[in-house]
């Protein structure tokens, strides 16, 4: 008997010839991943000297313009800035992972639970989740950060209530068109129990647009969080954190110290787009209607 080649699933396959929107999501893996790597070895960069401490004050001669020496020059309190930038990606991605994933675990099993059960709960799980759906993620944010105030922890719990609605208006609309189909209803007829169901039969085949809606706002939280440190909400002074560094490097800009703001600037730009990028690449593979728009296009 013939022996056939293996392949991966069409979905991890690369098509030959990407469109448009792939070649785009792909730019955006680079760049997520870029940073990624840059915060999880920053440590590593530092002990092998490469990076200062980004905390040290006065360790550098006061703003000095962009040199071999410093890279991206240094401010007004004799950080290095390329060291405060790269040590930045490690504060953001601390922060806007957990926030996401706090937002992601607590939405996606209220939404599964909301519109399998329906009737009450479902209702007052809806008004309550309308309710906070409404209101601006940001002014959100800002009022529960005066409440819990700073730390990397009370920064994602801040912003993760803002994403929770998101994640569970999706999977409750997917969960109230899944759980009328026949697959359901014989494991229903079998005895299964509502956890049952819940975990074996639903789960699966509503979180096709989790990955996706992740991705999204964990680029939309980069800025809430620079927000919140341009108002002095968000980390401790200490923590370098882009946004604190954007407010402390405004003061600098009129007399001609530009480089304090743009390199901060020009980080959380970056992993904005990357990570938009990617959810929007993602959104085509999990979403078969834009999948067949683009493939007729092309």
């Amino acid at each position: 008997m013939a022996m056939t080649k293996r392949q991966m699933p069409s979905f991890l396959r690369f098509p030959k010839n990407p469109n448009l929107s792939q070649r785009l999501m792909l730019i955006g893996l680079v760049i997520t991943l870029l940073f990624l790597f840059l915060a999880f070895f920053a440590p590593v960069f530092q002990a092998w000297g490469w990076l200062q401490n980004p905390k040290d004050l006065l360790s550098n001669p006061i703003q000095e313009p962009p040199s071999g020496k410093y890279w991206f020059g240094t401010s007004r309190l004799g950080h290095d800035v390329f060291s405060r930038t790269v040590f930045g990606a490690q504060a953001a991605l601390q922060v806007v992972i957990l926030a996401t994933a706090l937002s992601m675990v607590i939405g996606v099993p209220l939404g599964m639970v909301s519109g399998y059960l329906g009737g009450r709960l479902d209702k007052v799980l809806l008004f309550l989740m309308d309710s906070i759906y409404t209101l601006p993620g940001l002014l959100l944010s800002v009022t529960l950060a005066f409440v819990v105030g700073r730390g990397i922890l009370n920064a994602a719990i801040a912003i993760s209530i803002a994403y929770i609605p998101q994640y569970y208006r999706v999977v409750r609309n997917h969960t109230v068109s899944v759980k009328t189909e026949v697959f359901i209803e014989a494991a229903q007829a079998m005895g299964a129990s509502t956890w049952i169901v819940l975990s074996r039969y639903l789960f699966f085949n509503v979180i096709q647009s989790v990955p996706v809606l992740f991705t999204l706002n964990a680029a939309d939280a980069i800025l809430v969080l620079g927000g919140l440190g341009f108002l002095g909400l968000g980390l401790p002074e200490e923590v370098p954190e882009w946004g604190h560094d954007l407010k402390q490097a405004l003061e600098a800009l009129p007399t001609g110290i530009w480089w304090t703001t743009l390199f901060p600037g020009l980080a959380m730009t970056l992993m904005v787009v990357g990570l938009s990028l990617l959810g929007e690449g993602l959104n085509e593979f999990v979403n078969p209607r834009l999948r067949r728009q683009n493939s007729i296009r092309k």
